[in-house]
């Protein structure tokens, strides 16, 4: 096949599933396969549509309904490899599913593994992200910046006037670059 290339006007013609690129960075997502990872990424799409026909339990949790014959139609592959990236997923936390029986389509909650991981990072006073390590009262207070030698007194700050013709052209975002 022989398609041609992107021009400025086309770059943004597609719509896009999109995937948290922690799984592909994180070393705790390390082993999970990229069919369960792009899997996850049309989850999240389907959460989005759900949020929007109001599909809310009790506990005001979103879910989506995703058949086996849906995954399978859209990632192309066949029934076995459906259910191995369903349970992937399960037990790496990312879904639960939820049978409703009387041949109904399991309801299937997408976890959100950003929420457990901002509860291990610290943003109080000046620390780092992370996970940060208790320690005793003495210790209590920390440190502060050295405002004596950052020369606050003096700000040398410039008026930007957008209305300025040449300004305008020139920080226009179509402008080219030579």
């Amino acid at each position: 096949m022989d398609f041609g290339y992107f021009r400025e006007e086309e770059s943004e013609q597609f719509a896009f599933y999109m995937i948290p690129q922690v799984l592909f960075k994180d070393e705790k997502f390390a082993k999970l396969s990229t069919d369960a990872k792009v899997l996850y990424g049309l989850f999240l799409n389907r959460v989005s549509l759900s949020k929007k026909n109001h599909w809310i339990d009790e506990q005001g949790r979103v879910f989506v309904y995703y058949t086996l014959e849906n995954v399978q139609e859209d990632l192309h592959c066949a029934n076995q490899k459906a259910m191995k990236l369903l349970k992937e997923l399960e037990s790496y936390g990312l879904i639960e599913r939820i049978k409703q029986g009387l041949c109904k389509p399991d309801r299937i909650y997408v976890k959100n593994f950003i929420l457990h991981q901002k509860s291990l990072v610290q943003s109080n006073e000046n620390h780092y992200s992370g996970v940060v390590k208790i320690i005793g009262p003495e210790s209590r207070n920390s440190l502060s910046n050295n405002t004596k030698i950052n020369n606050t007194e003096c700000s040398n700050t410039y008026r930007y006037f957008s209305n300025t013709p040449s300004l305008m052209r020139w920080h226009s975002p179509r402008r080219r670059l030579k």
